[in-house]
């Protein structure tokens, strides 16, 4: 059953609901979890799950779900997803740990995108949803924030180490969000009183002694400076120790880092620059962006004009070209999977490649002595049929690889001298890419 997928980590920002919570483990599951369904059920609203997952997808339903926890279910946890075929996107997940494990019940929600919430009744909701949860589930902490905005804050880290934050969980207010529910615990350490007066726009004891506390009436307001005052001052009345001036710089700072910036990237690697933005994670994106608007990449090098051409010195040059056919189908071979658009030798497959070997940090993973033996050969090859097949090249053979030209026009390119640039290092798939020379090539070859 094909559902929505969030539109990666980056393209658009997202509501990210938290709850850790516990569930009484000597009452029948069915009956542990009917409050986590009915309030789903009646305040999730405009994004209610509509595909439940275990080992496979159905229609969600009360008997599906059961269905999905009963394939997952193992000696001492279970769980399921959920999911939605219409806008807006939904990944939920619910975990479960049985004895002899505490007995945990851990809910994450991500909605995309977070412009769904722009309207206050929705934003109601969710505060509703959070506020029926903690009420039947004792609660140390949950949330609901900006995805985008977690990620500036450093959740769940806030600077730890992974094995100190998963040790210490949220056992201090390190951060406060938009909507929080903090549990006994993180209360009386707080100091209840003072909890209760926190300067919010809602402090709502719970029944079980946790409080449900939002900042400011509507979460897409979040990076305004009338709502950052307002998380500042939550945050600092609940932490005497910080500094109020500290921190609203802080959350100013992240607002700027989170203002939308537009790309005005170089034309000649615009199409690899957008890409690698797309892998960026959505908090650093708009700083990326104003990066690579600033960036020039250096010109392509690996040229001579025509009438300085060197001449073939192989014995027989069809049988050097079928060679160089040869080392590119071994970037066909290694590419494919992951890259399927190479096996079509465009302009497109060309970035295509580029993304691939930024994505997967090719230059500094793997050995250096094989990437100079079998991916440079490859990669110059690969590189010298798309400019004979798409720009009309014609190769001069040359017994070393690296004087081997493809003439285009007035200038013969040296791609194998290009590879080998490409290759030095991670920034160098970008200042020397594949996408450039072929746009660059293009450009001259009349």
């Amino acid at each position: 059953m094909k559902v929505l997928e969030l539109r990666g980590s980056n393209a658009e920002d997202s509501l990210r609901l938290t709850f850790v919570g516990a569930f009484e483990p000597k009452v029948a599951l069915e009956d542990a979890l009917e409050p986590f369904l009915q309030a789903t059920e009646r305040y999730s609203g405009g994004w209610m799950p509509e595909v439940v997952s275990g080992k496979r997808r159905r229609r969600y339903s009360r008997a599906t779900f059961w269905n999905a926890l009963e394939e997952r279910r193992g000696e001492r946890s279970t769980g399921s997803y959920f999911y939605r075929t219409h806008w807006p996107t939904l990944e939920m997940s619910l975990g479960l740990s049985f004895s002899p494990l505490a007995p945990e019940l851990n809910i994450m929600a991500t909605v995309q995108p977070l412009s769904f919430f722009a309207e206050a009744e929705r934003c109601l909701q969710v505060m509703e949803l959070l506020r029926a949860w903690a009420s039947h589930y004792p609660v140390s902490h949950a949330s609901a924030h900006s995805v985008a905005d977690r990620g500036a804050a450093d959740a769940p880290r806030f600077g730890r180490d992974m094995q100190t934050s998963i040790r210490d969980g949220f056992d201090k207010i390190y951060e406060v969000f938009w909507l929080n529910v903090f549990g006994p615990k993180l209360v009386e350490t707080v100091g209840r009183e003072r909890m209760l007066s926190t300067p919010a726009w809602r402090v709502e004891e719970l029944p079980n002694g946790s409080v449900l506390l939002v900042t400011w009436p509507t979460i897409v307001d979040l990076a305004s400076d009338e709502a950052r005052q307002a998380q500042a001052r939550a945050h600092v009345h609940l932490r005497p120790d910080l500094d109020y001036a500290t921190v609203l710089r802080t959350l100013r700072e992240r607002s700027a880092a989170l203002a939308p910036v537009q790309p005005r990237f170089h034309p000649d690697v615009a199409p690899l620059l957008s890409r690698v933005v797309d892998g960026v994670a959505i908090h650093e994106r708009q700083r990326k962006i104003a990066g690579f608007n600033a960036y020039q990449p250096p010109e392509p090098s690996e040229w001579r004009p025509a009438d300085a051409a060197l001449p073939p010195d192989v014995d027989d040059p069809e049988a050097a070209r079928e060679h160089y056919g040869d080392l590119a189908e071994h970037l066909v071979a290694l590419m494919h999977t992951k890259v399927p658009s190479v096996f079509e030798a465009t302009p497109e497959s060309l970035t295509d490649v580029d993304y691939q070997f930024w994505h997967e940090e090719f230059p500094r993973v793997f050995e250096r002595r094989n990437i100079d033996a079998h991916a440079v050969p490859a990669i110059g090859a690969y590189l010298g049929e798309v400019l004979v097949s798409r720009l009309g090249g014609q190769w001069i053979p040359r017994r070393k690889l690296e004087e081997a030209q493809v003439l285009v026009g007035r200038r013969v390119w040296l791609p194998f001298v290009r590879a080998h640039h490409y290759m030095r290092s991670c920034q160098s798939l970008l200042d020397c890419s594949l996408t450039q020379l072929y746009r660059v090539a293009e450009r001259h070859r009349s």
